[in-house]
């Protein structure tokens, strides 16, 4: 079996109309929680593949979802996209007590996250 997408994050220019908009459509629940580099918000929406919310840092840059794809081992998985022809945007960053992720940004120009869980029971 393949590896399977497991959080897409909002990376806004508006985290509060975001926040409105996906919530009255979709009915996702919201936590938002302090972080070092700003609030980020958690999307709760039961079943299925969850993800988050947070400003968008790129100055100027438009607001996009970021999927993030599970991995066993992120660095292994980032420098395999490499020989594959992708460009490593950001290498293997812990988030602390969860994991660790990479972006990348494949041939074709579309860019992803790979994630690999400190938990090896779920990629989430």
């Amino acid at each position: 079996m393949g590896n399977p997408f497991v959080y897409v994050e909002l990376h806004s220019s508006d985290v509060a109309k975001a926040r409105t908009f996906y919530g009255d459509l979709l009915d996702w629940d919201f936590q938002t929680m302090a972080m070092p580099v700003g609030d980020y918000t958690v999307i709760g929406v039961g079943d299925g593949t969850g993800g988050g919310m947070m400003a968008q840092r790129e100055p100027n840059g438009p607001s996009r979802w970021l999927p993030y794809i599970g991995v066993d081992d992120v660095a292994v998985a980032a420098a395999k996209a490499r020989t594959l022809g992708a460009a490593v945007v950001q290498e293997k960053t812990e988030v602390p007590d969860m994991g660790w992720f990479a972006v990348i940004t494949d041939p074709t120009g579309a860019t992803v996250a790979l994630w690999q869980a400190k938990s090896q029971t779920a990629h989430t």
